[in-house]
């Protein structure tokens, strides 16, 4: 089984790389997340990989950090989610705060990633409360943040508009970072400016 990769990224695409590691291309599926985390094309890359045989067919996923790999083969463990869901699943929300819905059982925060119902929200969190990776001792991500509440609305109001997911998360934290009016108003036109501004 291969377990990691590192090599010259050939080609990017959506969720998609193909990884040249000593003259032989690996097509890599990989979250939004991995994605935008690597760089460009023709730079050199480091990639966890998770393997996954099924009698048809071999396929490659990557990740650029432990955690992203580990909540990936948690998900793929729970009844009724493949490889495809799980990958949706970390595409549509960053692993802190999935980690974080999952232990405060937040069902309705689960079923707002897209493709995921209330029964499958529902049987994550059965099934994954217990399991989750535990977060390094630095890490903040299992402590609710004062700004939680404003960020999901930010998120869910932009990402109804029509804004990729992963960009407007990115943006969000950005403005949330720096903003010094915390009016919802004010920081959702902070964003916008960043936004139409890519």
């Amino acid at each position: 089984m291969i377990a990691h990769l590192s090599g010259t990224l050939r080609d990017k695409q959506l969720q998609r790389l193909i990884i040249d590691v000593g003259g032989v291309g690996y097509d890599v599926v990989v979250p939004l997340s991995t994605m935008y985390a690597i760089g460009d094309t023709g730079s050199t890359v480091n990639l966890r990989i998770h393997t996954h045989v099924r009698e048809d067919a071999l396929q490659l996923f990557g990740f650029a950090t432990v955690l992203e790999q580990g909540l990936f083969e948690r998900l793929i463990s729970v009844s009724g989610i493949g490889p495809k869901v799980a990958l949706s699943i970390l595409s549509g929300i960053e692993p802190a705060e999935l980690m974080r819905a999952i232990r405060s059982s937040d069902v309705a925060r689960l079923t707002r990633i897209p493709g995921v119902g209330k029964k499958t929200a529902e049987r994550v969190v059965l099934e994954l409360k217990d399991r989750l990776p535990q977060p390094a001792a630095a890490e903040p991500a299992a402590a609710p943040h004062p700004d939680d509440d404003v960020r999901a609305d930010l998120l869910s109001a932009l990402v109804n508009l029509g804004y990729h997911r992963a960009n407007v998360e990115k943006t969000v934290d950005k403005v949330l970072h720096a903003a010094e009016n915390r009016s919802f108003e004010a920081l959702l036109r902070e964003t916008l400016k960043l936004l139409i501004g890519r």
